[in-house]
């Protein structure tokens, strides 16, 4: 049985065993599931799944295509014939804006630079120029390639004296550029067919448009597109992580004379740097959910061997400790890990305020004793607060447990009381109201801490003005990954990103080892300003049990904040110990349907468009899988 039909199996007995679970209700729930639009769409395409396993292994049938993207690709992929239409398009865009392409040469194999330029020519969108500047090539072949486009109308050539190497060369290139929006090619890489055309209706459609950039995907040697890497829109921090723009990047002309052209010594990084100060500036970053790029994969390129160029990851430190020198951060930057064009930002922590760590419990002492140790005896910020909030509880034990802490951390320790019906909102607001701190961390009693510097990274992160919201990575104790990041959309409403992978598992193009933007994350483990926290009015207690920690941090997105993960803070997760299964009867059930449907109502617009992942991904699976509809 292949991975796909046992995913979809796993997937059902996941569904109805998380239904079922501590649940004497749960044949009505099951019903209500199974008798829903996307309940009988999910039981359908997985009979329809089996039936087609069956079927191949009876005909020996074979699928044309031999991965998910390689049927993607030859769905979507633009075709020849579909050139006139492209056309027709581009003739009725309002603006017609003109391309320069800049694309800059040194012994290129003439075979890979031809594809590169033909490319160019194939454009369905006509209203571009080509400017190619070469390195003062010695390989004979590539001269004599460059000197058959040299009478092409729409195509201008700069042949240097002398070796300027990259960055120099593309500013040769870039001098010869007249046109409204400079774009940038690899001497050994191609464009789609359509990329022009996408860029012009991206620019037609927002008139503010300064950098545009795309999805994109890799060509191998047989000639095949594989490693396709379908990207977010605008995440400023993920960017400063690595630079997933890559090189097809579409740059306003008026913009780039502002900023600057490539300059001397960033070479390797010369492009990451002339975006890191481009994208400063910039009044809009529009991505275009298209792959319009592909990336030449042969031993000397990065594409397929990251060791290429290893001083490109050098300048690319270089480029981000000037980024933030301009803007007046402190901090330093290193290379991830085995992970070469990577970074990790240390940003450094200017004041040493108070943390006010809120966690909510009702009875559970024990648990909560594995919390508390945890925070005091492993923790080296020097600065906290632990707020208690008792809802509830009980137990003789846990009221005497409660007095030794007081008496232990009479300081760093306190304690306050909530009678009414369990309402997580409602208990975060009343802990933050006895907060003094000038940051709120908001646990899990169900947590416990495994690395000593865990606050101090949240701290370093939630003191930037620009920041909301800062996530942590959360683990099961069984050494698999619970929570990541949450996309807006995922099973429905919400959910966390690569749950069961590895602890030490690198993910989608490495997501789970480097820091990055996303919609919402959990509040199980997660960090804001007290500040921001009171402007959007803390949580919503119409949202007693469930949704309410992505309401929030959606509240906190839409006043401009952006949230963030951090791979370096981790924490155990031993999830909902104390409270089990959120919908153990009908009233709770109820209570679920109810808070669906405000949430739909509220941020259907995130539901049908989470900015920090692609509309081509997965919605169902956790692991940034195509989104393949047969």
């Amino acid at each position: 049985m292949n991975q796909e039909v046992k995913d979809k199996i796993k997937f059902f007995k996941d569904s109805y065993a998380q239904m079922t679970a501590n649940d004497s209700f749960s044949f009505y729930r099951f019903f209500i599931f199974v008798t829903s639009y996307k309940g009988q769409k999910r039981i359908w395409n997985f009979i329809y799944k089996v039936f087609r396993y069956i079927f191949r292994k009876l005909t020996g049938y074979t699928p044309k295509f031999d991965s998910d993207y390689a049927f993607w690709f030859d769905k979507n992929y633009p075709k020849e014939s579909d050139r006139k239409h492209y056309s027709e398009n581009s003739n009725k865009l309002l603006v017609q804006p003109k391309f320069s392409i800049v694309l800059p040469v040194y012994n290129t194999n003439p075979a890979y630079l031809k594809l590169a330029i033909e490319s160019v020519k194939n454009q369905f969108y006509s209203n571009w120029e080509l400017c190619i500047a070469d390195d003062a090539s010695t390989n004979s072949d590539t001269l004599d390639l460059l000197n058959s486009y040299k009478n092409e109308p729409k195509i201008k050539i700069h042949f240097s004296s002398q070796n300027q190497h990259i960055s120099g060369c593309s500013n040769h290139a870039l001098a010869l550029s007249e046109g409204d929006f400079i774009c940038f090619l690899d001497h050994d890489d191609e464009l789609a067919p359509n990329a022009l055309y996408e860029n012009a209706v991206a620019i037609n459609k927002n008139p503010d448009a300064d950098i545009l950039y795309s999805d994109e995907d890799k060509i191998n040697e047989n000639g095949f597109h594989e490693q396709a890497y379908f990207k977010p829109d605008w995440c400023p921090d993920s960017f400063l992580a690595r630079n997933y723009f890559g090189h097809f990047v579409c740059i306003k002309k008026q913009l780039l004379t502002q900023i600057g052209e490539f300059r001397i010594g960033f070479e390797g990084a010369q492009d990451y740097d002339l975006l890191l100060r481009a994208t400063e500036q910039a009044k809009q970053i529009i991505h275009i959910p298209n792959i319009l790029y592909h990336w030449r994969m042969h031993p000397a390129s990065t594409a397929v061997n990251e060791e290429a160029k290893p001083y490109a990851f050098n300048a690319g430190v270089k480029a981000l400790e000037e980024a933030l020198t301009r803007r007046q951060v402190k901090g330093s930057v290193s290379i991830i890990d085995g992970l070469p064009g990577f970074y990790h930002v240390n940003y450094h922590i200017e004041h040493y305020d108070k943390v006010s760590i809120l966690m909510p419990t009702k009875n559970n002492e024990e648990l909560c004793e594995v919390a508390l140790q945890s925070i005091f005896n492993k923790t080296t910020y020097p600065n906290f607060e632990i707020i208690l909030i008792d809802n509830n509880s009980d137990t003789e034990s846990f009221f005497a447990w409660v007095k030794q802490w007081k008496e232990k951390e009479p300081e760093r320790f306190k304690y306050v009381r909530d009678e009414g019906g369990f309402n997580f909102s409602r208990l975060m607001n009343v802990g933050s109201k006895l907060a003094i701190g000038k940051y709120l961390l908001l646990l899990n009693n169900d947590t416990e801490v495994i690395a000593p510097e865990w606050m101090e990274n949240m701290v370093k992160m939630a003191q930037r003005k620009s920041i909301g919201v800062v996530g942590s990575k959360l683990i099961y104790p069984n050494e698999t990954i619970q929570h990541a990041g949450v996309i807006i959309g995922l099973g429905g409403i919400a959910g966390h990103t690569f749950v069961g992978f590895p602890r030490e598992a690198s993910g989608y193009f490495h997501y789970l080892k480097c820091v990055n933007n996303y919609a919402a994350i959990t509040a199980a483990c997660c960090m804001v300003r007290k500040e921001i926290f009171d402007e959007v009015n803390g949580f919503n207690e119409a949202l007693a049990v469930e949704f309410n920690d992505i309401d929030f941090c959606l509240k906190v997105k839409t006043k401009g904040y952006d949230n963030v993960y951090l791979p370096l803070v981790e924490l155990y997760h031993y999830e909902s110990i104390s409270r089990g299964h959120p919908h153990k009867n009908k009233k709770a059930y109820q209570q679920h349907l109810n808070d669906v449907k405000y949430f739909e109502s509220q941020w259907k617009h995130y539901i049908e468009h989470d900015p920090c992942y692609n509309p081509h991904l997965s919605l169902i699976f956790t692991d940034f899988r195509l989104n393949i509809k047969d």
